[in-house]
């Protein structure tokens, strides 16, 4: 009997020991990162007594290792800073703060800390000061998502060093400067790129002529010069975007790629005329209005079915869906 109850007594305390899995140096910097936000109602969850692998929201632990691997925070009132605590996360793969206007201030520099960081989400925020630059030693960061911010400076040309890149998101911020002419020339995959709405200025590095981006957008910045470099027939290009810029070259002389599904280059001063290879392509979407383009729209494949708002206001553009040329 004696025997019984000692062998209960330990089996009590094994299970007693082994019943929180959240690591506890992770559960202490979740609690100061709850404690700098001033213990808000969207951390509730996070209690000291309850384990944070199995009781906490917005946090995910590794099924085998029981570490942190995803902080992702939305949608609530929170205020005041990105803490550097987050950086203290070692196995964090995947980081988010999104849709939180009152969280303000920069990108906390240990964040670059997370070298096993796969995603990166600070969206719809209201974070100012620069793009870090050490955001380059995230070698394993596929998903850079720093859009909807006020964000300010120029665009590291460092981030092209990251091998493992596959979306690169910077839109609608206050970013200024060049497109970096590293851009031309990424450590590994290209990923596709969204640079809209921000103050970037200067010509488009013709360096991107060796670079195949699936998805570009440059729309609403101050863009000038040439852009054909981005097309050609090589490419696999799906959608691009270039419209509210500066931008002046002859589209006549451009080789889109077959696999063009959207084309919106709307307030340029684009010139030349509508090259006869538009026809071949499936467009899903087309926009060429506000430019210089002349001559008539070539007849066939998707361009007469567009409606005539795609072409409207050129120098002398004519053909259905526009007037008949004179």
């Amino acid at each position: 009997m004696k025997a019984l109850f000692i062998s209960l007594l330990v089996l009590n305390l094994l299970s007693l020991s082994f019943s929180e899995l959240c690591n506890p140096h992770d559960k202490k910097v979740l609690l100061q990162i709850k404690n700098h936000f001033g213990d808000p109602y969207l951390l509730a969850s996070w209690l000291s007594d309850t384990d944070c692998c199995t009781s906490w929201n917005a946090v995910e632990c590794d099924p085998t290792t029981n570490r942190i691997v995803s902080l992702r925070i939305f949608s609530g009132d929170l205020s005041g800073e990105i803490p550097a605590e987050v950086g203290d996360l070692p196995y964090l793969e995947t980081l988010e703060f999104h849709k939180l206007t009152n969280i303000t201030g920069p990108i906390p520099p240990s964040i670059s800390n997370l070298i096993h960081l796969i995603s990166l989400r600070l969206s719809r925020l209201n974070l100012t000061g620069p793009v870090p630059d050490s955001l380059s030693k995230l070698k394993n960061l596929r998903v850079l998502v720093l859009s909807f911010n006020s964000l300010s400076g120029s665009i590291p040309s460092s981030l092209a060093l990251m091998p493992e890149i596959d979306i690169l998101e910077l839109d609608r911020n206050n970013l200024t400067g060049p497109i970096p002419e590293s851009f031309g020339n990424f450590a590994g995959r290209v990923p596709g790129i969204s640079l809209s709405h921000n103050q970037l200025s200067g010509k488009i590095p013709a360096s991107l002529d060796n670079t195949d981006f699936r998805l570009i957008d440059f729309s609403r910045n101050k863009l000038e010069g040439d852009a054909s470099m981005l097309f050609g027939p090589n490419k696999t290009s799906g959608s691009v975007d270039l419209s509210r810029n500066l931008l002046e070259f002859n589209l006549s002389k451009v080789v889109f790629p077959n696999t063009l599904t959207y084309l919106d280059v709307n307030h340029n001063k684009i010139f030349g005329s509508i090259p006869t290879q538009m026809t071949q392509l499936n467009y899903l979407s087309l926009n060429v209005s506000y430019n210089r383009l002349c001559g008539q729209i070539p007849q066939g494949g998707k361009l007469q079915t567009l409606d005539y708002t795609a072409y409207f206001h050129n120098r002398c553009l004519c053909g259905a869906p526009l007037a008949s040329c004179k």
